[in-house]
């Protein structure tokens, strides 16, 4: 068996205008300041003897390697991505940019998401994928419109409580 694997589906190419700035600041701080960094460490180690037996060596080696495995990719990424940073002509639904805040009709319990572009998504702020399936299924829907989406958990159904293209306080 081979371990030639398809290549992985792009996802949609839109993102904020912040969630931009942040991979901008990634690649520049990986650049500068953590490879520079790394490539010194690689270095020092190099220079003390067998290689082989060089826990360090391999170390940095690999860290190297995953650095620039980073920064080749959001150095491709970066150009294709298109900033939205504008509201909707239609500010009641829900498109890329808008917070939602949904309930779950089973528990009643509420959530409130951000649906962003594949390279900004981040669970601990809320940041959902527009690719993802919950976002997906909320696309186009206005306050008090139920909808269904398929988790991992299985259908789940939820109502959107509110729609906001500005971040909440």
């Amino acid at each position: 068996m081979s371990r030639w694997r398809p290549p992985a589906e792009h996802g949609t190419a839109l993102i904020t205008r912040e969630g931009h700035a942040r991979l901008k600041h990634e690649l520049d701080e990986l650049w500068r300041l953590r490879r520079p960094e790394v490539v010194k460490a690689l270095a020092a180690a190099a220079a003390e003897g067998d290689r082989s037996e060089n826990a360090e060596y391999t170390y940095r080696k690999k860290q190297l390697g995953e650095i620039d495995r980073r920064v080749r990719y959001l150095s491709k990424r970066l150009p294709l991505l298109r900033v939205i940073d504008t509201v909707p002509s239609d500010p009641q639904a829900v498109f890329f940019g808008a917070w939602v805040e949904v309930e779950n009709l089973a528990d009643g319990q509420t959530a409130r998401y951000r649906v962003v572009g594949p390279d900004e998504t981040d669970a601990r702020l809320g940041h959902i994928s527009i690719d993802s399936p919950l976002a997906r299924a909320m696309l186009k829907r206005r306050v008090d419109d139920e909808f269904e989406a398929m988790l991992p958990a299985g259908p789940t159904r939820f109502v959107i409580v509110e729609v906001g293209y500005r971040a909440p306080l």
